[in-house]
């Protein structure tokens, strides 16, 4: 079999504070979205801007620290992997649900906890069992997603 590669680097804000959960478990998951921001000139030399929302989930240790730090606003950069999801929406649609779920999260500028000019990180190998969020796949119970 051809060796094959999945990883994402993304750098962006976060779009809204942090969801800390707890899996049956115990296992820690954290929940955030990132913007990020692109920019170019089209044909006529104009300034055009594009932002893409990704939704991020962190495990373990790294969950918590990113529920502890992290709030909106804050500038991150994210190193993961792509992992896209199949589910049934409540009227019996298939849908697809992307996300990153990340081995690294990187803390840039400052945060409300933090103190001025102070960078941190927060990264682990972990594993759990992804919770049911609402209007997303919803996972078996005994489904172990394990980041790396």
């Amino acid at each position: 079999m051809a060796a094959s590669l999945n990883q994402v680097v993304l750098i962006g804000n976060l779009t809204g504070d942090p969801e800390l959960q707890y899996t049956q478990s115990g296992v820690a998951r954290t929940t955030f979205t990132v913007a990020v921001n692109r920019q170019w000139r089209d044909r006529n030399d104009e300034l055009q801007e594009e932002t893409t929302f990704v939704p991020i989930t962190t495990w373990r240790n790294t969950a918590e620290n990113c529920a502890t730090y992290l709030s909106k606003g804050r500038p991150v950069a994210v190193t993961g992997r792509l992992r896209i999801s199949n589910y049934e929406d409540d009227d019996g649609n298939k849908r697809k649900w992307t996300s990153v779920v990340a081995r690294n999260v990187q803390f840039l500028g400052t945060g409300r906890n933090q103190g001025e000019g102070q960078g941190g990180s927060s990264q682990g190998s972990s594993k759990g069992t992804p919770g049911k969020p609402t209007g997303k796949p919803e996972a078996a119970d005994d489904d172990e997603d394990i980041p790396f």
